[in-house]
């Protein structure tokens, strides 16, 4: 199925990456992984309130910390999102603790309870993303344009339209794809809201690679912003956190992406 690429040559480059890294056999595992329950933000947890906490506390977490957040994360929804916010600080550090900085989390903890306390959930859940993540950014300590993408992809659940950007896809991705951003954390808006308008613009390309290439439980009448989300951001951590000499050296890439003569393992080859 051909995409509609509307002579944009971000939405044509966007497109053969997402093919390509889609195909990956490391990607496809990842991505089938964490797409229908994430392990960083698990579906079993309904209280959007709660997921808005995890979301700001999956922050500075590597992946070899995954099942200590796991066990975090389970002991703090055990807890639930009331008792947590009424718990002294001590107390609370303790569960928090393995994590690490746990003053930063506290601190997300008391911003993120008078941020919710001021707002209905109408107005969380239902309201334009782009006007609260700039009101999550602004007002919530420990936050930022990033933090409030993903805590609110999470509070209204996976499939809710909205692409969360991490640091790495600013500074690595971006470049691969030809992209211009502003500096700053402005950046991430910028760029999530070119992805997103990307897949709303080829929305048939994408659902038609999400069902030929992936086993996961893809919504009906759904764009697969949640699936796209994660194929860029472990294309990310697999080939382009420590360059991998299969990627194009180009910036932007060249059509090829992957094994082409700017590789570093085709120029050894």
């Amino acid at each position: 199925m051909k995409p509609s690429e509307a002579d944009d040559p971000f939405h044509s480059r966007l497109n053969r990456l997402v093919a390509l890294a889609a195909a990956q056999d490391n990607i496809r595992a990842d991505v089938e992984a964490n797409h229908d329950d994430n392990r960083w933000w698990p579906a079993w947890i309904t209280d959007f309130r709660m997921r808005m906490l995890i979301a700001g506390w999956s922050t500075r977490i590597s992946y070899n910390m995954i099942n200590t957040y796991a066990d975090v994360v389970a002991t703090s929804a055990g807890i639930g999102f009331d008792a947590l916010k009424e718990m002294p600080d001590d107390e609370l550090a303790k569960i928090i603790q393995p994590l690490g900085l746990p003053a930063a989390r506290i601190s997300y903890l008391r911003s993120l309870t008078a941020f919710l306390d001021n707002r209905d959930s109408d107005y969380l859940l239902e309201a334009d993303p782009t006007v609260v993540i700039a009101d999550f950014a602004d007002q919530v300590a420990h936050a930022s344009y990033k933090v409030g993408q993903c805590s609110l992809l999470y509070a209204r659940g996976y499939y809710c339209g909205i692409i969360p950007v991490d640091s790495g896809m600013i500074t690595r991705l971006a470049p691969a794809l030809g992209m211009s951003l502003s500096s700053g954390a402005i950046a991430h808006e910028q760029m999530r809201l070119h992805l997103e308008a990307a897949l709303l613009a080829n929305s048939d390309y994408y659902t038609h690679l999400t069902y030929e290439q992936h086993a996961v439980a893809f919504p009906a009448r759904a764009t697969p912003s949640w699936w796209l989300h994660l194929v860029l951001i472990y294309f990310k951590r697999r080939y382009l956190n420590q360059p991998h000499p299969r990627v194009c050296r180009q910036r932007p890439f060249c059509n090829d992406v992957l094994d082409c003569a700017h590789s570093d393992a085709m120029a050894l080859g």
